[in-house]
């Protein structure tokens, strides 16, 4: 009777095998869909090892919108900022689903938390559960620097790292301390200077109106501004005598990124690039006195074409700024390992998917 039915059982056999594959392959998937201020971000994951944060991005795509501009000059989502992010977000969520057999609840939705201050964003939400029977969760904006660091620090390494995001409005980040009873603590780290907030107070202390878009004064105006941020970075690290202990740094954001895709000129295919105080003082160098060598590069390379296409000269001297002057402020900075989270985008993406683990612990 075996020989008889042989072909049908061998094909059972082989059937249940790849179902098995399959069906553990999709565990280990993640999908994310990010509405930022200024694109929606679609994010797929597989994540081979959550407490080293070792993953490999199967698709990203960045469609961009200006929905952040729109809520502060009208308060709300305009009909025609709803009705794209809702199209985006379905037709994505098509694709990856078919693409990807993801499961349901490995899927999530977020915005940032600017989206909180819209008159009518439960339009959008509801839109959202109706078409998707997805929820949309929107980042509050005190927990915002928990999750960069939950999902930007691999989680093996939270006992030993601090974070800092250097963004647009402010440097951001944090730290994990760990208490009694298997208990974490986050602390929170803050610097209220970003790339553009920088750059608007070195350009409000040019006194003479006529100068302020020549680059040789905001230079010299630059320099001097710094005593003023050193000033504040050390209040910072003097308020947080912990991080004296910590012997690894992960810093993030743009500023991060325009050095590392700017001075390294390489496709880096890890996700935390190390980087050195030397190499960020020869940048800065190179984006002071030699810009000429980064308009040349941008002419062959795509992604340094990108950073200068979002940060002009003026922008990238402020940015750099901060990088410089917080690794100069921590002490024994030699002693320490300093990496750059490479890609941020799916850094909410990763936080979500530690807290759903239980191999991590994220008991704050």
């Amino acid at each position: 009777m075996f020989t008889k039915n042989k072909p049908q059982i061998l094909f059972f056999i082989l059937f249940s095998l790849l179902f098995s594959i399959n069906t553990f392959s999709q565990k280990n998937i993640y999908a994310g869909i990010e509405i930022g201020r200024r694109a929606i971000k679609v994010s797929v994951l597989e994540m081979n090892n959550i407490k080293k944060a070792e993953y490999d991005i199967l698709y990203f795509s960045n469609n961009r919108l200006s929905l952040a501009d729109h809520i502060s000059a009208n308060g709300e989502l305009t009909q025609d900022d709803i009705n794209k992010s809702i199209n985006i977000i379905v037709d994505q969520l098509q694709k990856i689903k078919t693409e990807f057999k993801i499961r349901e609840d490995h899927i999530f939705i977020v915005a940032a938390p600017v989206f909180s201050s819209a008159r009518n964003v439960d339009v959008l939400k509801n839109k959202i559960s109706t078409l998707t029977d997805k929820n949309l969760d929107i980042m509050n904006v005190s927990e915002e620097a928990k999750v960069l660091v939950k999902g930007g620090i691999p989680p093996a390494n939270y006992s030993s790292a601090l974070l800092l995001d250097i963004g647009a409005q402010s440097t951001k980040g944090g730290y994990i301390d760990e208490l009694e009873d298997n208990k974490l603590e986050f602390i929170p780290l803050e610097l209220n200077f970003g790339t553009m907030t920088l750059t608007d107070a070195v350009q409000k202390t040019v006194v003479n109106q006529s100068q302020v878009n020549d680059l040789s004064t905001f230079q010299e105006k630059s320099f001097d501004y710094n005593t003023v941020l050193r000033k504040k970075i050390k209040e910072m690290l003097d308020a947080n005598p912990l991080l004296l202990k910590k012997d690894k740094i992960y810093l993030s954001g743009g500023a991060v990124w325009a050095f590392a895709t700017l001075y390294y000129n390489e496709n880096v295919k890890d996700h935390y690039i190390p980087l050195t105080l030397e190499d960020v003082i020869n940048y800065d160098a190179i984006v002071k006195n030699n810009f000429n060598k980064l308009n040349s590069l941008s002419k062959t390379n795509k992604e340094a074409a990108r950073v200068l296409s979002t940060y002009d000269q003026k922008y990238l001297i402020s940015a750099n700024n901060i990088l410089l002057s917080c690794l100069e402020s921590i002490p024994s900075l030699e002693t320490k390992e300093v990496y750059f989270v490479k890609e941020g985008q799916v850094t909410w993406l990763i936080s979500y998917i530690a807290d759903r683990s239980k191999k991590v612990n994220t008991n704050f």
